[in-house]
């Protein structure tokens, strides 16, 4: 089975650090404070000038939940065009109804614009009503990939619920079970001890550096209060190479 270590990424500096460390795919978005929100257009402009390595684009318009209008649908699926002619390979998509269910009307228009891009199913499956069947839905619309922490905050949490999918990705030939949430290499080993059939990790690897300001004006919070206006996180090329290295045993 091929094994696939993604790294997710939302800057020029993070995208260069995942190569450099050993990436087989990028998932490219920005925000990633806040679970990721659809990538700049010109950061992939900039990736693509650099390495033609596979990238996929997260489309989620905003962060919250995953019920959308149809205003935020025909953005995204406009979006994906865009993005589709400027070199990306796949995206990163998915929609629930106020059930909790796959949103098969709403993905149809987001589905048709990516044409014959490759699709993965993002984290909406971990607060989807039912993964295993959510999982039998996105097989049957076309996706390759589903990425998930197995419905829990972390993917070590969830490792019987991704155990599940495992079985399930063997038995239908399904989208490929990219394991996400809380992975590094010791994430990585524990998930190959207990199912050699664990193949694809997502995990973004990330640092946090200190920023450059001298000045520093506290109490003045640019978003969220309690964010860290002073430390900008970067993926680690280190952390991307030893997640390598264990996949890779």
């Amino acid at each position: 089975m091929k094994k696939t270590l993604e790294i997710c990424t939302d800057s020029l500096a993070s995208a260069r650090a995942a190569i450099a460390g050993g990436a087989d795919r990028l998932e490219l978005c920005s925000a990633l404070a806040v679970g990721g929100l659809t990538p700049y257009a010109e950061l992939l402009q900039q990736i693509r000038r650099e390495s033609s390595i596979p990238i996929r684009c997260l489309m989620r318009p905003r962060a919250g939940d995953f019920l959308y209008t149809q205003e935020e649908i025909l953005m995204m699926a406009m979006q994906i065009t865009r993005l589709k002619d400027l070199g990306a390979d796949g995206f990163v998509i998915g929609c629930l109804t106020p059930e909790g269910d796959l949103d098969r009307a709403a993905l149809r228009p987001l589905i048709e614009a990516a044409g014959n891009a490759k699709l993965t199913l993002h984290r909406a499956i971990d607060v989807s009503r039912e993964p295993e069947k959510t999982y039998l839905d996105a097989a049957e619309l076309g996706f390759h990939t589903v990425l998930t922490s197995g419905g829990a905050a972390g993917c070590t949490a969830g490792m019987e619920t991704i155990g599940r999918l495992l079985q399930l990705q063997e038995k239908i030939a399904g989208p490929e079970v990219l394991i996400g949430a809380g992975v590094n290499a010791r994430v990585i080993r524990a998930f190959r001890e207990a199912f050699p059939n664990a193949v694809s990790f997502h995990m973004s690897g990330k640092k946090e550096l200190e920023s450059g300001m001298r000045f520093r004006r506290e109490g003045v919070p640019m978003g969220l209060p309690g964010l860290d206006e002073w430390h900008i996180q970067q993926t680690s090329p280190e952390a991307v190479r030893e997640a390598r290295q264990a996949l890779d045993l």
